[in-house]
């Protein structure tokens, strides 16, 4: 989706280059035009100040004053006409280079990106594989060792601690399973008008718990009224991996704020917490898949959180949060006023 996006915006910007070409060519025309009549004016200017000043011209006896202002004239307008074309071809040079350069950073940066495209592609097929032989296995040695556990007399702690660090580890790679299946596997969109509000109140109902365990507030901004054209289930789960990413950002308290503005078609979501931040060399790198800042972390949360927006057909950004945190901002398209109406 954001190939699509970026490689529209490159069209556009060559367009825009292909446009200004007659401009640019008009306004050399002028320019020529504008130095002959400057080289006319020039021309007998300089006669009329010459006359003024006491000189005289004439040839044979005879008053030449005005032969020598034609003369003077047409020279210096052949000598305007001639620095016009000079600055006019110049200016077709300058534009031709410009726009030469434009179409090669244009194609480059699509090669960049179709390379890229088959690279994540490859990966995540060749993970999805992994990940779906690896689910059943890990399901039966999970059977496995819980079976075992509740067989062990109450006297064997350690191995009742053994029993639980296999599960407890056997639950974290299946969650790493689900996620990597859940970026590989096409989304299916069922979008709907969705309220803002309706969004924050089932975010708040499932991950109130975490966050009051972390003694982590949930403050609400302003923006409720909102109203996006999204699949909520999709959207609910982008806006819980962002407060499980506050929260684990906060491991000793703090605050997240979510807060929504309209603006035309579009309806801007915001999560801000007031955490650590992320540094601004690592903005761009945290929604790439596999990319992670966290030991036992996947990588995955934001490239799918980012893989479901853009499915929308919005867009994920981080950047710095006015309490010093990170805040992500999700632009998604508003609901059309007709499914308002009905």
């Amino acid at each position: 989706m954001q190939t699509s996006f970026d490689s529209a915006a490159d069209t556009a910007a060559a367009d825009h280059h292909l446009e200004q070409a007659p401009r640019e060519s008009w306004r050399g025309l002028r320019l020529r035009w504008w130095g002959i009549i400057g080289g006319l004016a020039g021309g007998i200017f300089d006669i009329a100040a010459l006359s003024l000043a006491g000189f005289t011209f004439t040839i044979s006896g005879a008053d030449a004053r005005l032969p020598m202002a034609v003369y003077f004239g047409v020279s210096f307008a052949a000598l305007g006409y001639l620095l016009g074309t000079l600055i006019e071809t110049q200016r077709r040079e300058r534009h031709t280079a410009a726009l030469l350069q434009a179409q090669s950073a244009t194609i480059g940066a699509a090669r960049s990106r179709v390379a890229q495209s088959e690279r994540l592609a490859a990966l995540g097929q060749l993970a999805a594989t992994i990940a779906h032989e690896v689910r059943n296995p890990l399901g039966i040695m999970r059977s496995a060792a819980q079976t075992l556990g509740e067989t062990l007399p109450a006297s064997a702690v350690e191995a009742h601690r053994a029993s639980g660090f296999i599960i407890t580890e056997i639950d974290r790679l299946a969650s790493v399973v689900r996620s990597i299946l859940g970026y590989a596997r096409p989304l299916q969109l069922a979008t709907r008008p969705v309220r803002v509000a309706d969004l924050v109140e089932r975010a708040e109902l499932l991950a109130g718990a975490d966050l009051a365990a972390r003694h982590i507030r949930l403050e609400r901004g302003g923006g409720g009224e909102c109203t996006m054209q999204a699949d909520s289930d999709l959207i609910s789960q982008v806006l819980l991996g962002l407060l499980g990413n506050a929260a684990e950002a906060m491991p000793h308290g703090g605050s997240v704020a979510i807060e929504a503005s309209a603006r035309g078609d579009r309806v801007a979501l915001r999560v801000a917490d007031s955490g650590p931040g992320i540094d601004a060399a690592l903005r761009q790198k945290v929604f790439e898949p596999f990319f992670t800042t966290r030991a036992r972390g996947t990588g995955l949360g934001l490239a799918i959180a980012k893989q479901i927006v853009e499915a929308h057909g919005g867009s994920i950004e981080v950047d710095a949060a006015p309490a010093g945190g990170a805040r992500f901002t999700l632009t998604l398209p508003a609901a059309p006023a007709a499914a308002l109406a009905a």
